[in-house]
């Protein structure tokens, strides 16, 4: 067991022990528990629980009713009295009856990995989109686990403090909740309805959309800031934000794109999270190019790269045209940087340093460029004119009879998209 340093802080709701359980397989899993186990502490931190301990036991296998051993429940239930802890923070799933036995054992709140990340989504969502997702998830993530929790089931939906669903829904029946569920889908459904409308919208109009991704506190949100002079909130704290941002940037030629935030990502994401904010993260499978954001400073950089590509896998985005940037070079080691990969598509950057920006915003250019082409457009056929200004650069434009000749250097994507409409227009 490892006790940490701490002050009494009478803002703090919870104090925490956190423990974790190293069997067989996890060691088989490739996931290194001491990292999942600082990630844990950052969860916490992040949730605003005040951590006074670590505990970590190793088994062959989780035991089916206590999780951990009995005598390390016994052992665990000493340091919660001693130390004065509110909460009992598992690193790995409960079932329902695995929590109330811990409760009834341990007279504390016992919350997991799973409920400990909706909780903080449960306090970072802002819009009403979000608010429905997490709930949604929440939800989701209960209803299976109700006959596990007896009187101590409005400690599960309040999570750390008293934010998630609340109380009153989660002494409700499951029929109760099924409802709720049911009237949040449908809530989503039309949330995703309109949002479908958008992104035909901008298909239509010919914006070209670049998306952020990356592993939770990768600096997605500071490299938003600093190449499209967003007023975004940047913390050191994992899933810092949560909705996602879209802003409008400009690259040197002049070309202007859709800058998209999105949600950080972590492994062992929950899967009811995925499913419920779905909506949210398809706005990957929109984007012409996407801009993955690694903390290069990690020591788990590549596992945390890894969970991204795989998410990205379950998206059916991991085809998308990608940049690499390995950004918080300043944190590195000569040695980190040493191992990066320099190329056309993988850079490593600072969101603070200006050379940096210079760079990903010409990588970006010249990754949606695609060749020049020469039309002859109808002075009369503005819509026409218009779409080929969307499409990409234009060059050079003069009038020619009663046509206008524009020679134009495409956006790839968007020739794709709508360069049939400018076919019977270009010069042979």
């Amino acid at each position: 067991m490892r006790k940490m340093n701490y002050e009494t802080n009478q803002n703090i709701r919870d104090r925490a022990v956190l423990v974790t359980l190293i069997t067989d397989e996890v060691k088989r899993s490739g996931i290194d528990p001491q990292y999942s186990l600082d990630e844990l502490f950052q969860l916490a931190d992040t949730a605003g629980v005040e951590v006074l301990a670590t505990m970590t036991q190793q088994r062959d296998t989780k035991d089916s009713k206590w999780f951990i051993g009995k005598g390390k429940v016994q052992e665990l239930k000493a340091v919660i009295e001693e130390l004065g802890a509110t909460t009992a923070i598992f690193d790995q799933e409960l079932s329902g009856a695995q929590v109330r036995n811990l409760e009834e054992a341990l007279d504390v709140k016992i919350v997991d990995r799973t409920q400990l990340i909706l909780d903080i989504f449960a306090q970072r969502a802002k819009t009403r989109e979000g608010i429905i997702q997490v709930e949604l998830a929440q939800l989701s993530y209960l209803l299976p686990r109700l006959s596990g929790h007896g009187k101590n089931l409005s400690r599960l939906g309040g999570g750390i403090g008293t934010r998630g669903p609340g109380e009153t829904k989660l002494e409700t029946d499951r029929r109760h909740i099924r409802g709720r569920i049911t009237d949040l889908k449908r809530q989503l459904d039309e949330v995703v309805r309109h949002r479908n409308l958008h992104r035909e919208r901008r298909k239509k109009s010919g914006v070209i959309q670049v998306a952020l991704v990356g592993y939770t506190n990768a600096g997605k949100s500071t490299l938003l800031r600093q190449l499209a002079l967003a007023d975004v909130l940047v913390e050191n704290q994992l899933f810092a934000t949560l909705d996602p941002t879209s802003r409008q940037w400009e690259l040197p030629n002049g070309q202007e794109v859709v800058l998209t935030d999105t949600v950080g990502f972590i492994q062992n994401l929950p899967h009811d999270l995925v499913a419920a904010f779905r909506a949210t993260l398809e706005e990957v499978n929109e984007a012409d190019l996407i801009l993955h954001v690694v903390d290069a400073s990690s020591p788990m950089r590549e596992d945390q790269k890894n969970v991204v590509e795989d998410i990205l896998q379950q998206l059916g985005a991991g085809a998308k045209n990608e940049i690499v940037l390995y950004n918080k070079k300043d944190m590195c080691t000569q040695e980190q940087r040493q191992l990066l990969p320099q190329n056309d598509n993988h850079f490593t950057i600072s969101a603070y340093d200006e050379a940096d920006l210079d760079r990903i915003r010409q990588a970006v250019q010249r990754q949606l460029v695609g060749q020049t082409v020469t039309y002859r457009i109808p002075a009369d056929r503005g819509d026409i004119i218009a779409l080929a200004y969307r499409m990409g650069e234009v060059l050079e434009q003069a009038v020619v009879d009663d046509d206008v000749a524009m020679q134009v250097r495409l956006d790839k994507s968007q020739a794709e998209l709508h360069g049939y409409k400018l076919d019977d227009y270009q010069e042979k």
